[in-house]
């Protein structure tokens, strides 16, 4: 079959992004041609795939959408495809990765009425209900409980064209038998001192993780406990300006390193301590489950879609809604015990062992091959 791939923004860091890279190559292995239709692209093409930049440019990011699915759609009727798979919300998708949260329930909840009057509410909302509205055919491909139950709420999806996948994490983010080696490797390359506790936030969107509760709760440790020896690593593809001034107001700028976006997370995993991830909204969190396999404890608030599996695993502690700065500061306290982190490191690997947290892409590659399938079969009577 030949398939498209439609996403508005390609960068090596972003969870959705190694999803689309996945999907796409699991898709080329089972022997389909795939197209990607995208407007900016950072890092290495994927191997065998058909890149079409969408030349398109607008004052706003609900224009700018407007123009690429106008360019992709005439792009499409002089060069068909058998299907046509989205990783961002728009009308006309044969099947649609959900990994972005309810967009009308923020708006909703969120927002105040003038926002819900303006053209970006507009444009998203109808976007989001080209997918998940009664009318629409669209199958769906989630990742989220949470997140199925609002669109469901909002929009009456019919349930039947929801599939939940599992996750997708990849094999080498497992602690294998050289992890104690790796890991005393990389605390080295780090420059960790001995008993130094290494906190580490993953995230590309460092206001949307958390990263300022992040910043306040190590300035509590360390008022807290001041010969505590601790480093936060931030790692993402981010603007730092903003954070940097808050840990100098903090004074916690010297305990604060910003690594950038990195391609060696599964050593950060195993050179960290513990995982924090206050993020204010996340549809899944696979950095989550990185951890967990990882055998790195995690903190997490429990509005990320997979917070529920570090529940079961016992990894780690998960923060109740409202969030509430004090939970984090005294999750992080707790985690300085070096036996507790140890528990839910084996707790952690142990459920790694019994759980599917590996086929999400195997899963959806079969349900796009279902669904085009039978597109194809109902267009030719």
């Amino acid at each position: 079959m030949k398939l498209a791939f439609l996403l508005y923004k390609y960068f090596p860091y972003g969870g959705m992004q190694r999803d689309f890279r996945r999907f796409v190559e699991e898709c080329q292995a089972r022997g389909h041609h795939c197209r990607i239709y995208y407007i900016s692209w950072q890092g290495d093409a994927i191997a065998d795939a058909e890149l079409r930049h969408v030349p398109v440019k607008a004052n706003t990011h609900h224009r700018r959408n407007e123009k690429f699915l106008a360019w992709v759609s005439s792009d499409l009727a002089a060069d068909p495809v058998d299907g046509v798979v989205g990783f961002n919300k728009m009308p006309g998708l044969d099947v649609y990765y959900a990994a972005d949260s309810c967009y009308l329930d923020k708006a909703l909840n969120e927002r105040g009425v003038l926002y819900r009057r303006g053209g970006r509410f507009r444009h998203f909302s109808a976007y989001e209900a080209a997918v998940f509205g009664p009318q629409s055919d669209t199958e769906i491909l989630l990742i989220s409980e949470t997140e199925k139950a609002k669109f469901v709420q909002h929009y009456h999806t019919d349930e039947a064209r929801m599939h939940m996948l599992p996750p997708g994490i990849s094999p080498d983010r497992r602690a294998g038998p050289d992890a104690a080696e790796r890991r005393r490797a990389a605390r080295e390359q780090l420059g960790a001192e001995t008993g130094e506790m290494l906190l580490l936030f993953v995230g590309s969107g460092f206001i949307k993780k958390g990263l300022d509760r992040a910043l306040h709760a190590l300035a509590h440790v360390r008022e807290e406990q001041p010969h505590q020896k601790i480093r936060l690593l931030v790692v993402g593809q981010d603007k730092t300006r903003r954070f940097r001034w808050l840990a100098r107001k903090l004074k916690v700028d010297e305990y604060v390193e910003f690594l950038g976006g990195r391609d060696d997370i599964p050593e950060l995993l195993l050179a960290a301590d513990t995982l924090i991830h206050p993020a204010l909204d996340e549809a899944a969190g696979i950095v989550l489950l990185e951890a967990l396999v990882a055998g790195l404890p995690v903190i997490c608030t429990e509005v990320c879609g997979y917070a529920h599996h570090i529940v079961r695993a016992k990894a780690g502690l998960v923060l109740r809604s409202p969030f509430q700065q004090e939970d984090l500061n005294l999750a992080v306290l707790r985690c300085l015990d070096g036996v507790y982190r140890q528990q839910c490191r084996d707790t952690g690997l142990v459920y790694a062992e019994v759980t599917d947290l590996y086929s999400m892409h195997s899963t959806g590659a079969e349900i796009i091959e279902r669904s085009v399938m039978h597109k194809l079969d109902k267009a030719r009577g």
